[in-house]
C-alpha cells in the first residue's frame, strides 16, 4: 500500500515538467543569474496578480518580513502587535530589528488574530499590526485596518501561506501598507528553492525595498544604508512565472478537496473542521482540523496520527508550541493561560494531506483511517 504524504510535490513537477525545464534551460543559457530581464518580469507579473502597483521580490518570505519592518522604520523601542500561533518568522522578524513582538491570542475558527482583542493592548509604542493569513485563510482585513487607522499604526500582511487568497474580493498582500509572500516549495506557488516577494501600492516602500535588499545601494558601490542581500535568482524567477499561470487552477483544486473533507468529516463528532470565510477566500495551503476537547491532550492526538501513519497516512502539526511559549520569547513574561484559544489549539491541531494532486481514492482513505483511529482511541 503506497503511503500518502502531506504534499507530495512531484506530481506537481510531473504535469508541467516540459514547461519547467524550457524555462530552467534558457536562464542556463543566457548567463544572467542573478537579477536580469526573468526576474523583473516575474515581479511584474506578480504584482499584476496581487493588484498592487510595486512589488519586490527577494530570497525568502522571512526577508519579506524583514525587509517590510525596515522600509516602515520599525525598530528598538517599537512594538508590533501580531499572532502567537504562527511560524517563528512572524515574529523572529520583529525581534531581529529590534523592535518587540506583542501577541494577541487568536479565533478558535479562523486560527488567526481576533480583531476584537487587538485595541487592549495598543500602546504608545505601538506601531504596526502584523496579521497572518494562516493555512491559506485571511484574516478579517475590514476590522484589522479599520483599527489600524484609528490608531495610525502600519498594517504588514504575512502573506506567506495565502498566496490567491482573497478578502472581500481582494487578494491579500494588497490589503495593508505592505504584503509578504513566501515561495518556499510547500507553498501554494512554491519555488524549487527559496523565494520571496514584498508587495505595496507605495512606490517609497518598494524603492526603499530594493535598495535595502542590494546591501543598502541604489547605484552599484555606493551605499546609503545597512542593508541585506535578499535577491531572487533568475532560475527561481523562471519557474515562478511558469506556476503562476497554474496558480489559481491549483487553488480551486484545493478549494475541491477542502469542500470534499467537509463533507466527509462532518459526521466524525470528535473532528472539528476548519470554516471557509464568510467574507473571503481561503486558499488552503494546509488542512488543518481540530480533535474535539475530549480528544484533545497531546499524547492522544500523537496516538491517533502514529494509527494513521500505520494505515499509510501522513501527517503533520502546525504549531506544536505557541510562540509566547517558545524558550528563545520566555523573556516576554507571558506564562502559561496568557492565550488559551492558542494554546489549546497548538494542542488540538493536526493537518491532513493536502495537495492539488490528491486523488479522491486517497482522500476516502485519509478520512476512513482517522475514524478508524479515533475509534481505537
Amino acid at each position: 500500500m503506497q503511503s500518502i504524504p502531506p504534499l507530495d510535490l512531484t506530481e506537481q513537477y510531473a504535469a508541467i515538467a516540459a514547461e519547467l525545464n524550457a524555462a530552467v534551460l534558457e536562464v542556463l543559457q543566457s548567463g544572467r543569474y542573478i537579477n536580469g530581464p526573468v526576474v523583473d518580469a516575474f515581479a511584474e507579473d506578480f504584482a499584476q496578480y496581487i493588484g498592487t502597483p510595486e512589488c519586490v521580490v527577494c530570497n525568502s518570505g522571512t526577508d519579506a518580513l524583514y525587509l517590510a519592518l525596515r522600509v516602515l522604520d520599525i525598530g528598538p523601542g517599537d512594538e508590533v502587535i501580531t499572532s502567537p500561533f504562527t511560524f517563528i518568522a512572524t515574529a523572529e522578524t520583529i525581534s531581529a530589528v529590534g523592535a518587540t513582538p506583542v501577541f494577541v491570542d487568536i479565533e478558535p475558527d479562523s486560527f488567526n488574530l481576533d480583531p476584537e482583542l487587538i485595541e487592549a493592548v495598543i500602546s504608545p509604542r505601538s506601531r504596526a499590526i502584523m496579521p497572518v493569513h494562516l493555512f491559506g485563510r485571511p484574516a478579517d482585513m475590514s476590522r484589522i485596518n479599520a483599527i489600524a487607522t484609528a490608531h495610525r499604526l502600519y498594517v504588514i500582511e504575512d502573506c506567506a501561506q495565502a498566496t490567491g487568497a482573497q478578502w472581500q474580493g481582494q487578494k491579500v498582500g494588497s490589503l495593508g501598507h505592505v504584503g509578504c509572500f513566501s515561495f518556499f516549495p510547500s507553498k501554494n506557488l512554491g519555488a524549487c528553492g527559496d523565494g520571496g516577494a514584498l508587495t505595496t501600492a507605495d512606490p517609497a516602500i518598494a524603492a526603499t525595498a530594493r535598495m535595502l535588499r542590494e546591501h543598502g545601494s541604489r547605484e552599484r558601490y555606493y551605499h546609503e544604508a545597512i542593508g541585506i542581500n535578499s535577491r531572487l535568482d533568475a532560475l527561481q524567477a523562471a519557474i515562478l512565472r511558469i506556476k503562476l499561470q497554474h496558480l489559481d487552477r491549483w487553488n480551486a483544486r484545493r478549494a475541491a478537496i477542502a469542500d470534499e473533507y467537509q463533507r466527509l468529516l462532518a459526521p466524525i463528532d470528535q473532528v472539528i473542521p476548519p470554516t471557509a470565510p464568510q467574507a473571503g477566500q481561503s486558499v488552503w495551503n494546509q488542512y488543518t482540523i481540530r480533535l474535539s476537547a475530549a480528544a484533545s491532550d497531546d499524547d492522544l492526538r500523537q496516538r491517533v496520527r502514529q494509527q494513521l501513519q500505520q494505515h499509510g497516512v501522513n501527517t503533520m502539526i502546525y504549531y506544536p508550541l505557541p510562540l509566547h511559549q517558545q524558550q528563545v520569547y520566555a523573556a516576554l513574561g507571558y506564562g502559561p493561560g496568557s492565550f488559551p484559544v492558542a494554546e489549546q489549539t497548538a494542542r488540538q491541531v493536526l493537518s491532513l494531506p493536502m495537495f492539488p494532486e490528491l486523488l479522491p481514492e486517497q482522500q476516502a482513505r485519509v478520512v476512513y483511517s482517522l475514524k478508524d483511529a479515533l475509534l481505537q482511541r
